[in-house]
């Protein structure tokens, strides 16, 4: 497969899970009846869809990579605290949390690709008539 297409497809397929989880969680806060989050959550929400979106154009990737990989960071610690658990409970704790660190892996190899620098462009020359 041609390493451009690779590279693509697998920052859609990263991409999706913020989109699909600020999507997801945007939607559970406005049709259920549980109450609804306050503003800054609302807007949490929006910008985990946005960063997706813009993982999936390709703007402003490496940025947008390393602000995600940070947000996934905090996330494992505060909201997958397996240590705090026991049982079932902290094996499911615990692979969200290698989860989250799987998904900064593949972000900040998102993040190093864009970084480089383009290879220049080798004329080829040819034998003269």
């Amino acid at each position: 497969m041609n390493p451009k297409v690779t590279y693509v497809v697998a920052r859609v397929l990263i991409a999706s899970t913020f989109f699909g989880f600020g999507l997801e969680r945007l939607i559970a806060a406005t049709m259920l009846g549980q109450g609804r989050p306050s503003n800054l959550w609302m807007l949490f929400y929006v910008f985990q869809m946005l960063a997706g979106i813009i993982l999936m154009i390709g703007w402003q990737t490496g940025r947008i990579a390393i602000v995600m990989s940070v947000l996934m960071a905090v996330d494992a610690f505060m909201a997958h605290a397996f240590w705090n658990y026991g049982g079932v409970m902290q094996q499911e704790q615990l692979q969200h949390f290698l989860k989250n660190f799987a998904v900064i892996g593949g972000l900040l190899l998102v993040s190093g690709i864009e970084e480089q620098e383009p290879e220049p462009e080798v004329e080829s020359e040819e034998p003269a008539p």
